[in-house]
């Protein structure tokens, strides 16, 4: 369980906030709005309204107790960039801020971010990459170098071994799980079989994903 400051209650910030509860961590939540703080206090440990740019106000919240200091904040890139730089200034241990476009990723990278989110290219290079092809089921980026895919069974491996296939040498990525009837199967080992009903969690570089897979 981590303690984590969340700044910004707009869509992002209170979906974000939510998932936090469901796994079961400590969370502040701050926005200006105080009709966005009262709903979000049935999902937070505590919600204050506040204006995160002022450092007076920032100093109460006791920045550097938390283990995470999130910046949420959409609309307003100055406010977020003012209150990315303050956070670190004050102690932040690890500072995450939001960014839409790529060039407010690399003010915030330069101004006290210690990573970015950029929740719209993410959203459409996995929808790019899900819904262009017939296999994918899932796909998460791990490096410039390396993806982790969910995949159908391809229909030549359908009824074949692990090992008869040979994965890894032949196409460069392994098998790390065989998810069939809702339930991920491991280990996998040479002898383990692929149905057709089954699909692959699968790893590796994303050129040769990609190129096996014709993304």
């Amino acid at each position: 369980m981590k303690s984590i400051l969340l700044i910004g209650l707009n869509n992002f910030g209170t979906m974000i906030a939510k998932e936090l509860q469901t796994l079961g961590h400590q969370v502040l939540a701050v926005d200006r709005e105080e009709s966005r703080v009262n709903a979000i206090l049935p999902f937070v440990t505590d919600a204050q309204i506040g204006d995160s740019t002022n450092e007076l106000f920032l100093r109460t919240l006791g920045v550097g107790n938390f283990d995470v200091c999130i910046v949420a904040i959409g609309s307003d890139f100055q406010s977020s960039l003012e209150t990315t730089s303050l956070l670190k200034e004050l102690g932040g241990k690890l500072v995450v801020s939001r960014a839409d476009r790529e060039v407010q990723e690399k003010f915030l990278l330069r101004n006290g971010a210690d990573a970015v989110i950029y929740p719209e290219r993410q959203a459409a290079q996995w929808a790019a990459i899900r819904f262009g092809s017939d296999h994918i089921l899932d796909y998460v980026p791990l490096d410039d170098q390396y993806a982790m895919m969910e995949i159908a069974v391809p229909r030549e491996w359908t009824g074949k071994s692990v090992g008869q296939i040979d994965i890894r040498k032949r196409y460069g990525f392994n098998i790390m799980a065989v998810r069939e009837n809702g339930e991920m199967k491991l280990p996998v080992t040479p002898d383990t079989l692929l149905n057709k009903e089954a699909t692959l969690l699968v790893l590796g570089e994303r050129r040769s994903l990609q190129k096996y897979l014709r993304i």
